[in-house]
């Protein structure tokens, strides 16, 4: 499904873009990635929509806390560096944007993002980033249950293998919401001013 209409109270919601998780491998240019989600956080901010943007600092606690090697090996997941959390410069976070800190896959999960969206009265969310299988379909997955109207935005976002960005894509994201190009969403919130 295409992208339909922007609503009176939209956000965007940036997931992931951050430097640790941009030096992984990707199957597609990060920085165009990158490119059209600060395009796209532009374009919000100008139309005095929510931006929010999303880092991930940590693991789900519990069994999932290490990968089954290193739990054989009895080793723990390894101390990311200082700035592996930090935003991309090119995302340019002004002091309206609001950040949500995650510890797991999705940025709803154990978060005050749902609560902050309500307060706002925001009623779709348009979707960025990556990991496109991961984080951002488990976001997706939860502001569909949450009964936001949802965007995802196919090519400002990525993934670390090529077959789960597809299967999301093609057949995860379509019965979740709209998909649409970040040309799309721009042309359209220049439309509806």
């Amino acid at each position: 499904m295409t992208l339909t209409t922007i609503d009176k109270k939209a956000a965007l919601i940036v997931v992931d873009l951050q430097k640790g998780v941009l030096n992984l491998p990707a199957t597609h240019p990060v920085g165009q990635v990158v490119a059209r989600s600060a395009e796209l956080a532009r374009a919000f901010r100008g139309r005095e929509f929510p931006v929010v943007l999303v880092n991930v600092v940590g693991g789900a606690p519990g069994r999932t806390d290490a990968s089954r090697a290193a739990q054989a090996t009895g080793q723990s997941r390894p101390t990311p560096p200082p700035q592996w959390a930090d935003l991309a410069d090119e995302l340019d976070p002004q002091p309206g944007d609001h950040r949500i800190t995650k510890n797991t896959w999705g940025a709803f999960h154990d978060t005050p993002l749902r609560a902050h969206l309500q307060e706002l009265g925001v009623t779709q969310v348009f979707l960025t980033g990556v990991a496109t299988s991961i984080g951002v379909e488990s976001t997706a997955r939860s502001a569909h249950e949450h009964g936001y109207h949802v965007v995802l935005v196919t090519d400002a976002m990525t993934d670390r293998d090529a077959y789960a960005h597809q299967n999301s894509v093609e057949r995860i994201f379509p019965r979740l919401g709209e998909t649409a190009t970040t040309e799309e969403v721009i042309a359209m919130l220049k439309e509806n001013v």
